[in-house]
């Protein structure tokens, strides 16, 4: 990790919440008590800011000087609120093609999905608050910049926004070896999510319910599945191809 990732000790902390600098997690010694610590924990929960308890070993792996405990990890973008930019796709007579990541934790993988993304014109990124690689500096570098050029909304609860994505007309199609047809099948011409799973275990069951379509890249080979950014890639670039 980068030094400018992250910054340590609990009134630096403090500090940067109050000048609205953009806090990714703030992680947190397990049994921290101290006079800053009240003040810290009222300011997280103020400012929605997540946080975690964790060992100390956690911390030491981001610096061995004085950090009294607490680590805040910097992020290089602002995020976006869904509420808000969906409206605004629609507003702009487009038709909405998103991408909802369910916990892929590879920056690198975040990275490659999120170029091939701007590339592609897609309109927002879709993210969950935990269980997703950390967008940070490396992040930044593998996406060739794309993070400043697109939309990304960090949401609480995935399946809540899936949720609010299909009340708003917004079809979602799953690409997963549990589909029943291979993706240039399927109909990418109307408003649109596709939703990519983590690179180990897929989108979880409960996302997977409420897709409208399940959809596969065929595999020929002796590997059993795609690179989840090489994945995504295809499916957008289908959209793509079906719109022009």
């Amino acid at each position: 990790m980068n030094n400018e990732d992250f910054l340590f000790g609990t009134r630096a902390v403090i500090e940067a919440i109050k000048t609205g600098k953009t806090i990714d997690k703030v992680l947190i010694k397990k049994g921290l008590k101290n006079e800053l610590f009240s003040e810290l924990m009222q300011l997280l929960k103020e400012n929605n800011i997540a946080s975690q308890f964790v060992p100390i070993e956690k911390i030491n792996r981001y610096t061995r000087k004085n950090h009294q405990g607490v680590i805040a990890l910097l992020s290089p973008i602002e995020f976006d609120n869904l509420d808000y930019v969906l409206p605004g796709i629609f507003d702009t007579g487009e038709t909405p093609l998103i991408l909802v990541l369910d916990q892929i934790t590879d920056v690198r993988n975040f990275g490659a999905i999120a170029r091939s993304a701007e590339c592609a014109g897609v309109h927002t990124i879709i993210i969950p608050e935990k269980g997703m690689a950390r967008i940070g500096a490396d992040a930044v570098k593998t996406s060739a910049g794309a993070i400043h050029h697109l939309p990304i909304c960090k949401v609480p609860h995935l399946e809540k926004a899936v949720r609010f994505l299909k009340d708003s007309g917004i079809r979602i199609v799953a690409a997963t070896e549990k589909g029943d047809k291979n993706y240039t099948s399927g109909d990418f011409t109307g408003p649109l999510a596709i939703v990519m799973g983590s690179e180990d275990t897929g989108i979880s069951p409960n996302i997977l319910k409420l897709t409208d379509e399940q959809l596969k890249i065929p595999i020929l080979g002796k590997i059993e599945s795609l690179n989840v950014s090489v994945s995504a890639a295809l499916m957008i670039y289908e959209a793509v191809r079906q719109r022009n």
